[in-house]
């Protein structure tokens, strides 16, 4: 990427939700899902969400994708209201969501085929990207070939294709084991570094966020909205050695007993529990 080029990319990929509430269902069976949630993303800038189970971290990721409407607040992309999904936002769940039909390297290719990118254009980017996440020999292999974690590099891969101006991760490396969730944790700074996207990750992982993120958002038990925020004071470099540093253990240990503390909440439930599930 030249340096124009991505002076451009930083200057586009601004998240902001301000008061954002999310009520979900109906009538008896409605769940207040988010209250008043506000938190940003700079662009090209890597925010994780942690919070206890239930508290509505992939609901808020789903708002920003614009799969779910908030109920009140805004929610923008550099300025403008975020209304339904677009290709502007790249998102991958935990369980990929790859055409079983079509090869690593036509699930890479759809979205540019959709844009109408022409076919030199498609080959030369998807080629990159499969040669850079060493996916090249599997090119021509169909989803139920692959490992979960090969599965889940073709996920991000064929978000990352589209250069999106945010890329929203939702527990993309929860299923996978320690060894390989390293190995994809690398991958997807890799992608991140060399294009600069500006990342929401949601995780249940405190170390993983901590690695990750250059900002950490807590989220309070159901109904969800922002504990605490904290920056990651490690440059890049020193992450590896950092994270086993006392400065590093304290803040994961700080992030853990924040959680903790909200999960114990959750479990005592609140007076007027609402029903329902939220994640």
């Amino acid at each position: 990427m030249s340096a124009v080029a991505e002076s451009v990319q930083l200057e586009r990929g601004a998240v902001e939700l301000r008061s954002v509430r999310v009520e979900l269902g109906r009538d008896a069976t409605r769940v207040l899902a988010l209250a008043d949630v506000s938190l940003r993303v700079a662009p090209g800038e890597f925010v994780s969400i942690v919070g206890p189970s239930g508290c509505g971290k992939s609901t808020l990721l789903n708002v920003v994708a614009g799969f779910i409407d908030a109920s009140a607040g805004q929610v923008t992309l550099d300025g403008e209201p975020i209304r339904g999904p677009g290709p502007e936002r790249g998102v991958v769940f935990q369980h990929h969501s790859l055409f079983p039909w079509l090869t690593v390297h036509d699930n890479v290719a759809y979205g540019l085929r959709a844009r109408g990118l022409p076919r030199a254009e498609r080959e030369r980017r998807v080629g990159a990207l499969l040669l850079r996440c060493g996916l090249r020999e599997f090119a021509r292999h169909y989803p139920e070939q692959l490992s979960g974690g090969m599965r889940q590099r073709v996920g991000i891969v064929r978000a990352i294709a589209n250069e999106p101006r945010v890329l929203l991760l939702d527990e993309p490396f929860g299923a996978l084991d320690a060894q390989t969730r390293e190995v994809m944790q690398e991958i997807l700074l890799d992608l991140w570094q060399r294009f600069r996207t500006s990342v929401l990750f949601v995780t249940h992982d405190i170390d993983e966020a901590v690695y990750l993120s250059d900002r950490v958002y807590v989220m309070s038990a159901r109904p969800g909205t922002i504990k605490a925020e904290r920056t990651v004071p490690f440059a890049r470099s020193e992450r590896q050695a950092a994270a086993t540093s006392l400065e590093g253990v304290r803040l994961a240990r700080e992030l853990k007993d924040l959680v903790r503390e909200e999960s114990r909440r959750a479990l005592a439930g609140p007076s007027g529990a609402h029903t329902g599930e939220v994640t």
